[in-house]
């Protein structure tokens, strides 16, 4: 009896699976913009629902044996709230561009596959004697709730998604930057230590047994090397300093954005995106080649491809006609640095030429 009855209920769990599954792959197609959007307050709110209904289905399969016609109720309400959560998580997504969409998609991913985890424990423990089985059940409820939680936190803009992420890439730009920054220069070989300063004991010195680990990488640039490391530090200080600039600028656009977004608009906002993603793995490559032997062609291809990338960002800035100033301003510390290393880097690459030009000088 107890067999029979499991087997109906999983036969009722698998054909509400099929449906879910349907109607999820409705997320992975953006409305058009002609259809009206559902505000994200009325997904929020749907999940909320679905979470109350988590945490009943978590008291009724735990409890004494239920009667099978109540489980199977259960089981339809939860999944006619679910389905109403994806149909109004698909309507949110009128207007959105690839970013917004993809933050709604794994938004709503998270809500289906913990609520799945929860309805296949719940029929697993159906006439289980095994306590663990139920054991589970109440922690799988939580785990719905914290999905449904997580939607607050849910981008439900443009603006918004396209921010978040480019702060991300600011994040990876500041780590770069900070890789940079310990950098050091070799230190004096001991022959010459013990001439600058006879009294020193020589014996002490890590450097004296010819060996170096790898936390030493990066600490035996020449003083012609760490000049341009200290400009490339400097550039990427000023590019970090672009992107937070630009972050400021979508944030401030937000504000004054219009109720729906333009078609436009959202493209703009994407491009920057995509421009910040490229001046992000531009930096990466910088950063590398900085260390010894640094590779002066590609330290110069990697400072121009950040530049291009700016000069496109600001392109799309006057595009998006907000308040710039500041982004603008940041732009032009920038170009001021990038001078000052591709001077350094020609240098570099013609080492006589800086002794040709004092000699010019003296003549």
């Amino acid at each position: 009896m107890a067999r029979a009855a499991k087997e109906r209920l999983n036969i009722s769990l698998c054909a509400h699976f099929d449906i879910i599954h349907e109607t999820f792959q409705m997320l992975d197609q953006t409305p058009a913009f002609s259809v009206k959007k559902v505000s994200w307050e009325e997904v929020v709110k749907m999940g909320e629902q679905v979470s109350k209904q988590a945490t009943v289905a978590g008291m009724l399969w735990t409890g004494e044996v239920p009667r099978l016609q109540e489980l199977e109720e259960n089981m339809k309400v939860y999944f006619n709230l679910l389905q109403g959560f994806l149909l109004l998580s698909y309507e949110s997504t009128a207007g959105a561009g690839p970013t917004l969409s993809s933050s709604i998609h794994a938004a709503a991913k998270h809500v289906v596959d913990s609520s799945f985890a929860l309805m296949k424990a719940a029929v697993s423990s159906y006439g289980s004697r095994n306590k663990d089985h139920k054991l589970s059940i109440p922690q799988l409820a939580g785990t719905v709730w914290e999905s449904c939680e997580s939607l607050k936190k849910t981008p439900n803009t443009n603006y918004t998604a396209i921010g978040r992420a480019i702060t991300q890439i600011a994040v990876s730009v500041k780590d770069v930057l900070r890789e940079l920054k310990e950098l050091k220069p070799a230190a004096l070989d001991p022959v010459d230590e013990v001439s600058q300063t006879p009294t020193s004991d020589t014996s002490d010195h890590p450097h004296n047994d010819g060996s170096s680990s790898e936390g030493d990488l990066g600490n035996d640039l020449s003083p012609e090397e760490m000049k341009i490391a200290q400009s490339a530090s400097a550039l990427v200080s000023d590019t970090l300093n672009v992107l937070k600039e630009l972050i400021r600028f979508v944030t401030g656009l937000l504000k004054h954005s219009n109720a729906r977004d333009t078609r436009e608009t959202v493209d703009s906002l994407e491009s920057l995106l995509s421009i910040c993603q490229g001046i992000g793995v531009h930096v990466d490559e910088l950063g590398a080649c900085l260390y010894p032997p640094q590779e002066v062609p590609a330290l110069k291809l990697a400072a121009e491809s950040i530049s291009a990338g700016i000069g496109k960002l600001q392109e799309e800035v006057r595009i998006l006609n907000g308040a710039s100033e500041g982004f603008f301003d940041a732009c032009g510390a920038f170009e001021n640095s990038l001078r000052t290393l591709l001077s350094e880097l020609k240098s570099a690459d013609d080492p006589n030429l800086e002794t040709q030009m004092q000699s010019l000088a003296m003549n």
